[in-house]
């Protein structure tokens, strides 16, 4: 009596392989596909995400190239520019000392006061294609990557910190 009860019945095991088998047939043909279909966009997201960074990445390291750039050039005119003056300054010395120092004083203060301005001008200028790059990458990328609050606001914390590290 006991192995009766542990022991099915033919009836049952066929309906048993009946079911599973269209529960397979229907995931094979409508679940699995689907399932498939997601796990590739999914792939491909990540991997234009990546391209994206790399993207950014680089177009950063260029921005950064051309601010120091343009500071070596600045540090160079004012270079030039301080040289000129202690010239002009030497020149008008000889003539009439008194004279030569106010004005070479005068050339001194307009000389840093321009490069200042040049040096400031050009900082903005950079800051201005920095923000406008990293804005539009951003854009782009958290309008994907960032669906609630806590994921934005680890994104921008992490941003703030590679902006002050740089």
């Amino acid at each position: 009596m006991s192995s009766a009860l542990l022991t099915p019945d033919p009836g049952l095991i066929f309906w048993m392989i009946i079911a599973f088998g269209l529960v397979v047939f229907i995931l094979s043909k409508y679940g699995f596909p689907v399932i498939l279909e997601k796990l590739d966009s999914r792939k491909k997201f990540i991997d234009e995400s990546v391209v994206a960074a790399r993207q950014a990445y680089e177009k950063l390291e260029h921005a950064q190239a051309q601010n120091n750039l343009i500071i070596k050039r600045a540090k160079a005119e004012h270079a030039q520019i301080v040289s000129e003056a202690a010239k002009k300054r030497d020149i008008i010395l000889e003539a009439a000392k008194e004279k030569a120092i106010k004005e070479a004083d005068k050339i001194v203060a307009n000389a840093r006061k321009q490069i200042q301005q040049e040096k400031d001008e050009a900082l903005t200028s950079i800051r201005r294609e920095i923000a406008i790059i990293s804005v539009d990458i951003a854009e782009k990328v958290l309008r994907e990557n960032l669906k609630d609050n806590k994921d934005q606001m680890s994104m921008i914390e992490r941003l703030i910190d590679e902006v002050s590290l740089s």
